[in-house]
C-alpha cells in the first residue's frame, strides 16, 4: 500500500535525505520517497504505519502529516480550520502590533503615526523571530524568495535589514528611504509567496523565521500586501 503525506521543515537536499532515509529505516517501510519541490513524501508500506509512529522516526525539526484529498465541505472546513490554528501564532502576534500601534498614536489620533509604528513594530518582531535560527532561516527564505535564492548571502543579511527598517520607522528616520527598500524587499518575496501559492507547494514560511512551523499560505501574502499597500500610501502622502 503507498499513501502520500506532506513534509514541512525541509530546507534542503541534506533535510531531503534525512528524511528519506530516516522513513526507509522503519522496518515497516518498502520505499520512501521525498520531493523536496512538493515537500511530499510517497510511502509504501507492508503494513499500515500511524502517522504518529512516522514522526517519532524524524527529528523535531520536521513535521509529517498525511495527505488527503478533500471533496466534502466538511473535510474542506476540517482543513481551514487545520490551517487556521497552524497560523494562529501569526494572527495572534498581529493583533498584538496593531493593538500596540493604536495606543501609541491614541491621543491625539495620529494615523500617519500609526502606520509607521506598525510597520516598525512588523519589522522588529518579525526580525526577532528570524534572528533565533539565524542559521535555518536563509535555508527556508531561499526556498521561495527569488534574491535568495541567487543570492544565498541575502538571507543571512535579510533579519538585519527588517531591524534597521523597525529602527528607521520608529524613530522616524530617513522614511522615504525606509518605505522605497521596504516596496522593493517586500514586493521580491511576494512575487515568491505568488509563484509558490500558485504552484500550490507545500512549504514552510520563514516569515517568522524557524521557530514556528507555519504553512505557506494566503496570509502570508495579505501580510505582506498590508505592508506594501501602507509604504505607497505613505510615499503618496509625503511626495504629494
Amino acid at each position: 500500500m503507498k499513501h502520500t503525506y506532506t513534509v514541512t521543515g525541509m530546507t534542503c537536499n541534506g533535510c531531503r535525505t534525512s528524511v528519506e532515509d530516516k522513513l526507509n529505516a522503519l522496518p515497516e517501510v518498502k520505499n520512501a520517497s521525498v520531493n523536496l519541490e512538493t515537500s511530499e513524501a510517497i510511502i509504501e508500506m507492508s503494513s499500515h504505519i500511524s502517522t504518529e509512529t512516522l514522526q517519532n522516526a524524524l527529528s523535531d525539526k520536521y513535521s509529517i502529516s498525511e495527505k488527503h484529498i478533500f471533496n466534502t465541505p466538511t473535510d474542506i472546513n476540517a482543513q481551514e480550520k487545520s490551517e487556521l490554528q497552524q497560523l494562529f501564532p501569526l494572527f495572534l502576534i498581529f493583533a498584538y502590533i496593531i493593538v500596540a500601534s493604536i495606543l501609541l498614536n491614541n491621543n491625539p489620533w495620529n494615523t500617519n503615526g500609526l502606520m509607521l509604528d506598525f510597520m516598525g513594530l512588523f519589522y522588529i518582531v518579525f526580525s526577532f523571530f528570524k534572528l533565533l535560527d539565524l542559521k535555518g532561516f536563509p535555508k527556508s527564505f531561499k526556498m521561495y524568495d527569488p534574491l535568495a535564492k541567487v543570492m544565498p548571502v541575502y538571507g543571512w543579511v535579510y533579519p538585519f535589514i527588517e531591524v534597521a527598517l523597525g529602527i528607521l520607522f520608529l524613530m522616524r528616520i530617513e522614511i522615504p528611504t525606509a518605505l522605497i527598500i521596504t516596496l522593493i524587499i517586500l514586493g521580491i518575496t511576494t512575487i515568491g509567496v505568488t509563484k509558490t501559492l500558485l504552484d500550490k507547494k507545500s512549504i514552510q514560511c520563514a516569515c517568522l523565521g524557524t521557530a514556528l512551523k507555519l504553512p505557506m499560505t494566503k496570509a502570508t501574502f495579505i501580510e505582506n500586501s498590508i505592508m506594501i499597500v501602507m509604504a505607497i500610501i505613505m510615499l503618496i502622502k509625503i511626495y504629494n
